[in-house]
């Protein structure tokens, strides 16, 4: 089963993910060698000059891997407490947000009208920083909402519950335009498209 971006497990299976194309992508340059070095007897040859320049795939893709391999996957009870409180809101999980300063990993997004609540279990991530750089970008794409990122999860689960609570007077009189690149997403599924663009 393929995890998506935004699904519990899915730094899990990028890992895996990554590292195989990472070592794909340095396993061709370096049978290009190989054969270029068996054929012409030396490494001075153009297929060694080919091999190297085959290399920066690889290289790009290991940028990837490491960045990958730095996050750590969203514990299941956690993720479990979150899924059963947060029922049929729109929610994103396990998120590395990333921007030009500084960058934060996110476990947890509910998006409700014009609320965003997130949860971070990262003791590095600055959640008032994270939360200004997601609203930022959600207001710059015409989205007035309010982004708050908790620390704790107990109020984060009874945030949940408000939001759930009082779902129909959040999202009431909230004027929205389908997007034509999306038609089927709803104006919440396109706030969490959003936060997955800027995610990595």
């Amino acid at each position: 089963m393929k995890v998506k971006k935004g699904e519990f497990g899915y730094f899990r299976k990028e890992k895996k993910k990554r590292a195989v194309i990472t070592l794909i992508l340095f396993l061709i340059p370096l049978a290009a060698f190989a054969g270029g070095y068996l054929y012409y007897k030396t490494r001075m040859n153009i297929v060694t000059v080919i091999a190297v320049v085959g290399c920066l795939p690889g290289c790009k893709s290991m940028v990837g891997l490491i960045m990958a391999m730095m996050q750590k996957s969203m514990e299941p009870e956690v993720y479990e407490k979150i899924r059963e409180t947060a029922g049929d809101l729109t929610m994103s999980y396990e998120m590395y947000i990333t921007s030009y300063d500084r960058s934060g990993y996110v476990d947890a997004f509910a998006i409700c009208g014009n609320e965003v609540v997130g949860y971070s279990s990262d003791e590095k991530t600055d959640p008032v920083h994270t939360a200004s750089n997601v609203q930022k970008i959600l207001r710059q794409n015409g989205y007035g909402v309010n982004v708050k990122i908790l620390r704790d999860l107990g109020p984060y689960l009874e945030r949940l519950q408000s939001l759930r609570k009082h779902r129909e007077s959040l999202e009431k009189d909230i004027s929205f335009q389908p997007d034509e690149r999306y038609p089927d997403l709803s104006r919440n599924e396109l706030i969490k498209h959003l936060i997955l663009a800027i995610s990595l």
